[in-house]
């Protein structure tokens, strides 16, 4: 099994209030979002697993990401991803954040088990070049990026 971290790209369709686990009920506005996670374990917690079950609306809601990626308006853009054992997503988080426009709007969302403000920065409803914005940060911190096929 393979283990990395991963970026979702993510759009909300619609402005919508979601209760997000214990995080509580949060306004997200309408826009793009990119999700920032890890994938480090052998069978459930590999990329092989983790990756598809973002993908699917029907599951157990567990981390604050299960609680919007099953909100109607919301879909997966793209998934990028790359190979490491290292815990990396903090690292990639960080920079991610720091692309041109990234704010962060709800604090401590993916991010209950590190220091990080968020791991779910808000990019407005323009795209722009951030897919582009997306490969540069993997790069940035020595990672090679790659787009999961779906």
């Amino acid at each position: 099994m393979t283990k990395g971290v991963y970026a979702l790209l993510i759009k909300n369709h619609e402005d919508q209030t979601l209760q997000i686990g214990k995080l509580g009920k949060l306004l997200f506005p309408k826009g793009l979002y990119v999700y920032i996670g890890s994938a480090l374990g052998t069978s459930a917690t590999s990329l092989e697993y983790r990756l598809p079950r973002h993908l699917s609306k029907t599951k157990n809601l567990f981390w604050h990401i299960d609680f919007f990626l099953q909100a109607e308006f919301v879909e997966i853009l793209t998934i990028f991803y790359a190979v490491t054992s290292e815990r990396r997503e903090c690292q990639l988080a960080s920079t991610i954040s720091q692309i041109e426009n990234a704010q962060i709007i709800i604090n401590r969302f993916g991010s209950s088990d590190c220091a990080c403000m968020s791991h779910l920065p808000y990019f407005g409803v323009k795209e722009d070049n951030l897919r582009e914005c997306i490969k540069i940060s993997f790069i940035k911190i020595n990672l090679e990026p790659q787009i999961w096929q779906t």
